[in-house]
């Protein structure tokens, strides 16, 4: 079927069309992937080989100046007029000799085995005791798994840097070797220019790049370590020395570890409601809102501001504090069932926080009051943008207030909110306040396994592993923590790039 036979069927006869033929070319996808795929590993080939062969070039026909450089970073610079950035390099390389020497190698040899224990017993503190009875602790930080890994990562971190700068420095020194006969060599000065000129952007995102390793990747690839190892409470307190266990935790989180057997089913049901308790939070909020907004924008409705105002008060009281008041009204012996019971309309109280579906289903109600204000201000800028030209030439055609939303209002609105409709989703996957304070996950169930409860989601789950539960597995909540990351990088990727927001950039400028 082509794109225009499908274009011209009916919008619900489409959206199945598009599934099908989704699954329908799924053997041609696979076919021409393997086709192309040889080419594939021979561009990838001479990518991973590229680097190699310019250091054995640079070695091989380099002069003294460039063969310097192997040893002694940006002596091949320093001797061809880029003098502050040779002495750069080899101020770098020195550090780094520095830092291997009394901190790098010290840590990064008690990569393998996490531990150093100070005693028969593993301790790595010693327990200390005034004579006024009030004990203390000092503690040998070199024989903490957490700070061996931690430290070990930067010092990895630090190597990866060392060697990028060296191939730099040598790559460099062998070009300014080659053109040095035919064109003028580039200065320091040239170079300032050059940053703060043509490539102004990445010298202003070397600090954003900068933030982004040390607060999101190092902590993300030191939550996947712990994940194989088996860091628990049993670890906690003096004793802080654990030990890589491969891949135990993962085959334990599928149930084949004994004492594990109910993990699987606990964590697939508790990622299928986190999935629906994300989907409904955004999209009651997003289209809620959004009316909320239509409505107030309408000419015929009076005191826009006053409305507008009432909604954002809802927004300056804190979502502790409305939570929390809510989970009090809610409560079986709260206000809410005792005016219901007051007024004839319940002969008993409503379980809200005991009966897992009305549990659920209450929470995305309130979610409801937390979310709306914000997506009804959002939605109102947005609104004030549409052209009224639009709106005007619709009404001509005859067209009726519900044609012009589908046709007019809900695509512009769909355009330019679809990156903070996707964020809105994968933080309601996220989504800790809302669930912990207002149910803490319940109900429970013997049938969960760790003490999670039918509310739970995957990020009140892993809290639950680590801080409430009496047996604090840091190591199963790591792969918790990978599994949600799994899922929202997924999401995120899959939706973002299929968006008209990406795909059709231009549509509405």
């Amino acid at each position: 079927m082509t794109e225009l036979e499908l274009m011209s069927k009916p919008k619900y006869e489409r959206f199945f069309l598009k599934i099908g033929l989704f699954f329908s070319r799924i053997p041609s996808k696979i076919s021409s992937f393997f086709r192309i795929l040889p080419l594939k590993l021979r561009l990838l080939g001479k990518k991973i080989a590229s680097p190699f062969l310019t250091i054995w070039d640079a070695f091989i026909n380099g002069d003294w100046k460039t063969r310097l450089s192997f040893l002694f970073c940006g002596f091949g610079q320093m001797f061809n007029k880029q003098i502050v950035l040779g002495i750069i390099n080899f101020i770098f390389e020195l550090v780094f000799i520095v830092y291997m020497v009394l901190v790098g190698v010290p840590w990064i040899s008690k990569f393998g085995t996490l531990a150093t224990p100070l005693d028969e017993f593993g301790n790595a503190c010693e327990i200390h005791t005034t004579s006024s009875g009030f004990e203390y602790s000092i503690c040998d930080r070199s024989n903490d798994s957490r700070f061996i890994i931690l430290y070990s990562l930067i010092t990895i971190f630090f190597i990866i840097c060392m060697v990028y700068v060296w191939y730099s420095s040598v790559k460099k020194a062998k070009l300014l070797q080659d053109y040095s006969q035919v064109v003028k060599k580039e200065t320091d000065l040239d170079i300032v220019r050059t940053f703060t000129g043509r490539n102004y952007d990445k010298t202003l995102l070397t600090i954003p790049l900068a933030g982004v390793l040390i607060f999101t990747v190092l902590p993300l690839v030191f939550m996947i370590l712990i994940a194989f190892t088996n860091y628990s409470s049993e670890y906690n307190g003096s004793k802080i020395v654990f030990n890589w266990v491969g891949w135990q935790n993962f085959a334990n989180m599928a149930g084949l570890g004994a004492g594990y057997e109910t993990f699987l089913p606990t964590m697939l049901k508790i990622l299928l409601w986190t999935l629906i308790w994300a989907f409904f939070a955004t999209f009651t909020n997003y289209f809620l809102g959004m009316i909320v907004a239509l409505l107030i924008n309408q000419k015929a409705i009076k005191l826009k501001k006053v409305w507008r105002t009432i909604l954002i008060t809802t927004v300056a009281v804190p979502q502790f504090i409305s939570l929390l008041l809510i989970n009090k009204m809610i409560q079986d012996n709260g206000i809410i069932n005792n005016l219901l019971l007051q007024w004839g309309i319940i002969n008993q109280p409503i379980h809200f926080l005991i009966n897992p579906w009305i549990t659920r289903v209450t929470v995305i109600v309130v979610n409801m009051w937390v979310g709306i204000p914000y997506t009804m201000l959002i939605c109102t800028g947005i609104l004030m943008n549409i052209p009224e030209d639009l709106y005007e030439s619709a009404k001509i055609d005859g067209a009726s207030p519900f044609k012009m939303y589908m046709k007019i209002t809900l695509p512009y609105m769909l355009f330019v909110t679809t990156p903070y409709l996707i964020q809105q989703f994968v933080g309601n996957i996220n989504n800790f306040n809302v669930i912990y304070l207002l149910t803490q996950g319940g109900p429970l169930t013997s049938s969960y396994a760790a003490g999670a409860g039918q509310t739970d989601l995957l990020i009140t789950w892993l809290y639950k592993l680590t801080m409430t539960n009496s047996s604090k597995d840091y190591a199963m909540s790591s792969v918790i923590g990978i599994i949600v990351f799994c899922v929202v990088a997924f999401i995120s990727l899959i939706f973002y790039s299929k968006s008209n927001s990406v795909k059709n950039e231009e549509e509405f400028q």
